[in-house]
């Protein structure tokens, strides 16, 4: 049947409208991109988490490099995280800073370390030029690099959750100090804010995994320094308790830490030890969820099958700090 010109053209126009109508109602979730990383040939998993770590060697992160590659090779990992400040004092000045290199590319030179890094933004990143984290560029110097602000990893029976705090803490906005922030891509806040939201919890909603591990940069709860931060807790933890999720980790207090929810299944786990730390900066947390707390240097391993996660935290020697087992069936057992 053929339309008359001017019907023509308001069916097109409904048909566009329609179509941008459901795009629309899909493009939330479609806005966090997606990434499959495929478990061993067994079935398992395994995979290291360092944060706060990027001072080109400095403050023992040479000496935290160095065990992650005798631990990485142990495990045979699959993949590394990082929590974020990947690199200090203010991220990168643009994508030919040698900084990358310095702190990233000749710092991380085992072979077992050769695997892809799956890296989210800290606060420290978002004072240079965080597009050039970002960017594709970077992947070309050293393929192992892949940074977005939020995204999602599926490793068949689990799906991470990388979340961009940075931009929820308030204080970056309303007393920087002598800090200048990088907020492209961020502005409008509100309406950036409103749609991780939104993201996050539809994708968590929509996912089928058997675990579900949440990463972002900053501390939800910690005994540390920075200690809860009050923006997450009020927004992003009644998302995770909602969703079933099973952990949390992140970095931000340079210590290595372990609490469990009493109210929840939750385990959160930081792991911001990649570099200079914080003797004694501790405070006084509630000893039935402090599970463990080390004011130095290191890292974190966890080694994952449908059933069971294995938890460790090591030093700068090598040595295991804390370990910590999770069984699906029984949820968590030291």
């Amino acid at each position: 049947m053929a339309f008359p010109s001017s019907r023509r053209t308001i069916h097109i126009s409904v048909l566009l409208i329609s179509a941008w109508l459901w795009l629309s109602s899909e493009s939330s979730v479609a806005e966090l991109q997606r990434f499959q990383h495929p478990v061993k040939p067994n079935g398992s998993l395994s995979f290291l988490v360092v944060g706060d770590w990027g001072r080109k060697g400095l403050y023992n992160q040479s000496k935290v490099a160095f065990q992650m590659g005798l631990v990485g090779q142990k495990l045979d990992i699959d993949f590394v995280i990082s929590t974020g400040d990947n690199f200090y004092e203010d991220g990168l000045t643009g994508v030919d800073d040698p900084a990358f290199n310095q702190s990233f590319t000749a710092i991380y030179t085992a072979p077992s370390l050769k695997k892809q890094w799956y890296n989210v933004l800290g606060n420290h990143d978002y004072r240079g030029d965080v597009e050039a984290q970002l960017s594709p560029i970077l992947r070309e110097k050293d393929k192992r690099w892949l940074c977005l602000r939020s995204f999602i990893l599926k490793a068949e029976f689990v799906e991470f959750f990388f979340v961009d705090t940075t931009p929820f803490v308030d204080k970056y906005f309303t007393d920087p100090g002598d800090d200048v922030y990088d907020w492209k891509g961020v502005s409008p806040r509100e309406d950036y804010l409103s749609n991780l939201l939104k993201d996050v919890d539809a994708a968590l909603k929509k996912s089928n995994a058997k675990w579900k591990i949440v990463v972002g940069h900053h501390t939800i709860k910690s005994a540390g320094h920075h200690g809860v931060t009050k923006e997450l807790v009020e927004q992003l933890v009644p998302i995770l308790e909602a969703n079933s999720v099973d952990m949390y980790i992140n970095g931000h207090d340079h210590c290595l830490e372990h609490i469990s929810d009493k109210n929840s299944q939750i385990q959160y786990l930081t792991t911001g030890g990649g570099s200079k730390a914080w003797k004694d900066d501790v405070h006084r947390w509630d000893p039935k969820e402090l599970k463990f707390y080390y004011d130095g240097q290191g890292f974190m391993s966890m080694q994952m099958t449908q059933r069971k996660a294995h938890i460790a935290f090591y030093d700068i020697y090598g040595k295991v700090l804390h370990t910590w087992n999770i069984s699906k069936e029984l949820h968590s057992d030291a």
